[in-house]
């Protein structure tokens, strides 16, 4: 990373993705006449010419309707998935919250999740044997820990996600609509934890349609609109000007 660009944790320059479309192919002569367009392979442009840098310690919102790109950036940010063109950079340790359950294997228990997710994040064995208690209290699973998590409910999927990857200690944390799943009380306590990271200068990235609650802790949002960008700036405006045209 160039020496100017040290300041930010997130470079995301002149990236687009386009996903293929492969259409079934027709097998009978009836199929060949009625879907005579479906052997034909088409592209469909999620992002278009995105530029934007998030500086270390700020924390972002992604807003806008659904099918605007407000996922697929973020996992373009994680490398799940790789952009069409341009490039992305990042600086820092970096975690996810993307897909409930991601990276937890259904027939070990929430314990043995634990090891398995945290050492993807990149933990070694001892620093999770030091933080696998605080982990399980932050989850509130109780006795839950030591079964299987496929017998889980959505709800605990996200208290065990959620606990593991606050306590992986990264420079840079990206979460996915993850929160809007689980009772009141656990979504106040995530959203508690998240002002804590953001106060000790831990970049954040999140995407929610719980716009009251990214008002409080985001200083500024994005708005993704058709795959571009239509708005960057302080969080309450952006987030008023997009309720004008799509609320």
């Amino acid at each position: 990373m160039k020496k100017v660009e040290k300041e930010y944790s997130i470079l995301v320059e002149n990236v687009s993705k386009k996903f293929k479309l492969v259409y079934d192919k027709p097998l009978t002569l009836k199929e060949r006449l009625v879907f005579w367009n479906r052997s034909k392979v088409g592209y469909h442009e999620v992002l278009k010419d995105i530029n934007l840098k998030i500086k270390k310690g700020e924390t972002v919102a992604l807003i806008g309707v659904n099918g605007s790109g407000k996922s697929t950036l973020l996992k373009l940010m994680t490398k799940i998935i790789y952009p069409t063109s341009g490039k992305i950079v990042t600086q820092g340790k970096l975690t996810s919250l993307l897909e409930l359950g991601a990276g937890f294997h259904p027939d070990f228990t929430g314990r043995e999740n634990i090891y398995f997710n945290a050492s993807i994040f990149g933990l070694t064995a001892q620093e999770i044997d030091e933080r696998v208690q605080d982990i399980i209290d932050f989850s509130e699973l109780g006795e839950f820990i030591e079964a299987p998590v496929r017998t889980y409910s959505s709800g605990m999927y996200m208290r065990l996600a959620f606990a593991v990857a606050i306590n992986v200690d990264a420079d840079i944390l990206l979460i996915d609509e993850i929160l809007a799943v689980g009772d009141q009380h656990f979504q106040d306590k995530c959203f508690a934890r998240l002002e804590e990271l953001k106060n000790s200068d831990k970049t954040i990235v999140i995407v929610s349609h719980n716009l009251s609650s990214i008002k409080k802790l985001c200083n500024r949002a994005i708005w993704l609109y058709n795959g571009e960008i239509r708005e960057d700036g302080d969080t309450k405006q952006v987030i008023e000007d997009y309720l004008k045209v799509c609320g």
